[in-house]
């Protein structure tokens, strides 16, 4: 299958891990195609096949399935976590009329068992991926590290740096978990793989405290006793037996050209 010029179909392609992900199959000298609603960025690769479609109406769905050997379905909106349900749903039969023979569905530890509503909203969606009559695999990884720098930004903004009292985090690069969807891609069809996660389980304080000293920011930092997180006090969302990552937060830190600066306030929107 490494040999299938057929292109790789990435939903969600203009995202972080998209983004890695159009890159880290480029590189390995497979075909990609993107999917967005948007038309081309000139910051798009030449080599990136660009189609022009939106998952929730299904426009230019057929167009972006046809002849593909898989879909990486990256693509997913927190802020309405019902979307995902529905866009999963329109890709699905897409893919299934298309005779698609790999779907790939990148989704986050814990989902079954932590009663968030996007955590469930993903876990829906890979019931979906599982009964959609197309082979696929599905592949849970720990939070990014653009992510938790992100909620942390936030959670600093004031006088006082807040946590979550009694949470800890597992962040992964994301470069990682875009090699490991290219493994899975040409390995084909394998249903539930091993979960990824970051190399370090550390609590949210030990988190906030390494990157106000990255960002240069001196603040106190409170660990306040935040109600209806016992999923994730639980550590349903780790997967300690699963820290394959290798690039620690603080190595992380220590790379991105966007951190916040000397108090510089800024996202990773």
């Amino acid at each position: 299958m490494v040999d299938d010029d057929r292109p790789v179909l990435v939903t969600g392609g203009t995202g972080t891990l998209g983004r890695s992900l159009v890159h880290t199959l480029l590189d390995a000298g497979r075909p990609v195609r993107v999917l967005s609603r948007r038309d081309r960025s000139p910051a798009a690769p030449a080599a990136v096949d660009w189609v022009v479609g939106d998952l929730l109406t299904g426009d230019g769905l057929s167009e972006a399935v046809a002849g593909v050997r898989a879909v990486v379905h990256c693509a997913s909106n927190p802020r309405r976590p019902g979307d995902d349900v529905d866009a999963a749903v329109r890709l699905l039969l897409a893919a299934r009329a298309a005779d698609v023979p790999h779907l790939v569905y990148v989704s986050i530890v814990g989902v079954d068992r932590v009663p968030y509503p996007y955590y469930r909203a993903k876990y829906r969606v890979e019931q979906i991926v599982e009964d959609g009559g197309v082979p696929w695999t599905i592949l849970r990884a720990t939070q990014f590290h653009e992510f938790v720098a992100n909620v942390l930004d936030h959670l600093s903004r004031g006088p006082v740096a807040v946590t979550l009292a009694g949470v800890s985090d597992q962040p992964v690069e994301v470069r990682e978990v875009a090699s490991r969807l290219v493994e899975i891609v040409d390995a084909g069809p394998s249903g539930r793989a091993d979960d990824l996660g970051g190399p370090e389980v550390f609590t949210t304080t030990e988190l906030m405290r390494a990157y106000l000293a990255a960002t240069g920011r001196r603040r106190p930092v409170w660990a306040a006793p935040v109600p209806g997180l016992g999923g994730f006090r639980s550590g349903y969302h780790l997967t300690p037996e699963h820290a394959d990552g290798r690039v620690t937060f603080a190595e992380w830190l220590s790379g991105p050209a966007e951190l916040p600066k000397n108090d510089e306030l800024s996202t990773n929107d």
